[in-house]
């Protein structure tokens, strides 16, 4: 559905002198183009990788996020989790991705180091995601991450990796992998959600283990 905001983002981007106002509905035919633009993610929205001062906004929104989903229990984990990410992964071995609007952060990615002590190839792990609860159901996440895998592609990563729901992430290029071919750092409580795809312009092959993750995700608990 387009809303006041995405007309002002399209009015802007396209300046003129003046402007038609009108009702108009879905069928116009001079309408759905612009519907279709909207619908597949073609307003802009702002993305950050600045995290100074933000910190406890972005521990929030995942706190938030999988309390809604999952339980308070499981918010207050992934809470935490993500204050040690920010707090304990040095500055090259993690990225944070956040979407904003109007000032609010409505979406985040973690992606911290996966070494694999055989293999000279950059593997990172997208992990965890959220996209706040109200803000659900218009491609967000798929575009938040289709922008952190083109940072990770620029910056010289090769492989990204993720463990989550297998439909959602092959909108966005992921596809299954066993551990056999990509050891992860604990036995996986989901093998079925074990999901990468190569950055660059070479398929992806076997990695060669064992792995490490960053001293934040060295639990157990979180695979």
């Amino acid at each position: 559905m387009i809303d006041a905001s995405d007309l002002a983002r399209i009015l802007d981007a396209n300046r003129c002198d003046s402007v038609e106002r009108r009702p108009f509905r879905v069928g116009d035919p001079d309408i759905e183009p612009l519907i279709d633009f909207v619908r597949e993610g073609n307003i802009s929205m702002p993305f950050s990788t600045d995290t100074q001062g933000r910190e406890e906004a972005i521990i929030e929104l995942f706190r938030a996020t999988f309390t809604a989903s999952e339980g308070a229990g499981e918010g207050a984990l992934i809470g935490d989790l993500v204050r040690n990410l920010l707090a304990s992964t040095a500055q090259p071995d993690r990225f944070v991705f956040t979407a904003e609007e109007e000032g609010a952060i409505i979406g985040g990615i973690l992606c911290s180091r996966l070494t694999y002590e055989q293999d000279q190839r950059t593997v990172f792990v997208l992990a965890p995601v959220a996209v706040a609860t109200d803000q659900q159901g218009k491609g967000i996440g798929q575009r938040l991450l289709t922008h952190g895998l083109a940072t990770l592609r620029s910056a010289g990563v090769d492989i990204a990796m993720t463990y989550g729901d297998p439909g959602y992430y092959a909108k966005v290029g992921f596809k299954p992998i066993s551990e056999a071919d990509a050891p992860a750092p604990f036995t996986l409580q989901q093998p079925e959600g074990w999901l990468a795809q190569s950055l660059t312009d070479r398929a992806m092959t076997a990695l060669k283990g064992p792995s490490r993750c960053v001293q934040a995700l060295n639990d157990p608990v979180f695979w």
